[in-house]
């Protein structure tokens, strides 16, 4: 009989624990952030890896936005072509992944995977667009490029 009360005094508390998640969800908007290290002219092809293995591990594609910063993605290229209203209506459907530019990265919707290759483009394009892709990032921040000029943008550690 000593248990029940002490269970009783356990389950009291119970109607706190909801306000935990609350509290934690906060936390939860920040992404975990990984670092791949690449040259400017190797962090494409390190973005294009770290897609790979997302959808390969299971990732919908949908939940992939790449962002680059100097020269564009071969897709976001090609996609312009038909006019910017057909590529922006492929990032509406949100059902593939996404790739931009930086400068008009911000146009993207938020997505629970954001990748960044820091592949070239004015120093200013790497530092506009890192903090924009900390927050269009729901879960997860994969940034691909020089560890130097991303640490400095992000800050130390990543």
């Amino acid at each position: 009989m000593q248990r029940t009360p002490h269970d009783v005094a356990v389950a009291t508390p119970g109607p706190s624990v909801p306000v935990a998640p609350v509290a934690a969800a906060p936390a939860a908007a920040i992404p975990q952030i990984q670092l791949i290290p690449a040259s400017a002219e190797g962090a494409l092809d390190a973005a294009e890896e770290a897609v790979d293995l997302l959808l390969d591990s299971g990732r919908a594609p949908g939940d992939v936005l790449v962002i680059t910063t100097g020269e564009q993605h071969p897709w976001a290229a090609h996609e312009l072509s038909f006019g910017e209203a057909s590529y922006w209506a492929q990032h509406d459907l949100g059902d593939d992944v996404f790739y931009a530019d930086a400068a008009v990265a911000s146009r993207a919707a938020s997505r629970p995977v954001v990748v960044v290759a820091v592949n070239g483009g004015p120093d200013a394009a790497a530092a506009d667009a890192l903090p924009l892709a900390r927050a269009r990032a729901g879960t997860l921040l994969i940034v691909c490029g020089n560890p130097q000029q991303i640490n400095a943008v992000l800050g130390t550690g990543v």
